[in-house]
């Protein structure tokens, strides 16, 4: 959605009910990882979800600071860089979700 829109906030519900569940998302993770005994591939999946936002917070301030931090929300402009940050780490992220789910089925992972 962001590309469509150049890095300009969307102002669909959608876009932003998604970004508050990706944010809730973070916590969640975190407090899997604590709270839920996982096997060991499969704490792979709230560990790399968590530190993803991290550095995703960390890495967009940066780029934030490079071009000043706009006035008002409508104004902000997220940088292609961050875009393509999230872009790469959702792919990978499915993958390993999907490696996750079927290792069960795999017999190189038992």
């Amino acid at each position: 959605m962001l590309k469509k829109t150049d890095g300009k906030l969307p102002k669909s519900k959608f876009f932003q009910i998604s970004s508050i569940l990706d944010t809730i998302w973070f916590f969640i993770s975190v407090v899997v990882l604590y709270m839920i005994d996982l096997a060991p591939l499969a704490i792979a999946v709230p560990a790399a979800y968590g530190i993803y936002t991290t550095f995703g917070w960390v890495y967009g301030t940066r780029l934030l600071k490079r071009r000043g931090v706009p006035d008002s929300p409508k104004d902000l402009v997220i940088p292609a860089k961050y875009i393509a940050y999230s872009q790469s780490f959702s792919l990978i992220f499915f993958g390993l979700c999907l490696l996750v789910l079927s290792s069960s089925w795999l017999p190189i992972l038992q």
